[in-house]
């Protein structure tokens, strides 16, 4: 997991039109929130927002928190990110202050390693989950969950509970539940020649 620093400023008005002009200066507005402290109003920098997500962790990146008074060197995590529908455009982020000894749950992206043998056969390969949910201290979250795909045949399917996972990382998600599959082609009839 990767470790990330992030500038933030304290900001005591909040509302629509403060949030609008903080985004016209190149700021995001946020919150952060944690267990036993209330709710700080936030502003980040647009660009220092990009680089704190960047990298295989994204949003599950570890972020050290630099000013903001009391939220100074506090380690955070990011839950909610909005983006403008159409620019795609940050609109506002969520924070959550962690303890590094208390578990967490958050969702990891799978990524497929190798190539299947039904689909080398034919098969179509279907993935029915791009992520999981995973219970984890913060120090073991997983950039992604790789699933070795090379030996699924055709008609077979990888379940939650065939995913090995290191120690201490736990799914939430149901066991029996089918990640990916590769699913045999449909043959056509072949339809008589007209006489």
């Amino acid at each position: 997991m990767q470790e990330k620093q992030l500038n933030v400023e304290l900001r005591s008005k909040t509302g629509k039109g403060i949030s609008r002009q903080l985004r016209s200066a190149d700021m995001v507005p946020g919150v952060v929130y944690g267990k036993g402290m209330d709710p700080m109003a936030i502003s980040i920098k647009y660009r220092e927002l990009q680089a704190a997500m960047a990298g295989d962790g994204g949003q599950n990146n570890l972020i050290t928190l630099l000013g903001g008074g009391n939220l100074d060197q506090s380690m955070a995590i990011i839950v909610d990110l909005q983006r403008d529908a159409l620019k795609g455009t940050y609109k506002h982020v969520d924070l959550h202050r962690i303890n590094m000894t208390e578990k967490l749950r958050v969702t990891v992206p799978i990524i497929l390693k190798g190539t299947a043998i039904g689909v080398k056969g034919g098969g179509l390969l279907d993935l029915a989950h791009h992520e999981l949910h995973v219970e984890c201290l913060p120090g073991n979250i997983p950039d992604h969950i790789e699933i070795d795909i090379t030996d699924l045949a055709i008609a077979h399917s990888i379940h939650v509970s065939d995913i090995p996972l290191p120690d201490g990382i736990k799914i939430l998600d149901n066991p029996k539940t089918p990640i990916v599959s590769v699913l045999g082609r449909v043959k056509e009839e072949e339809t008589p020649a007209a006489v």
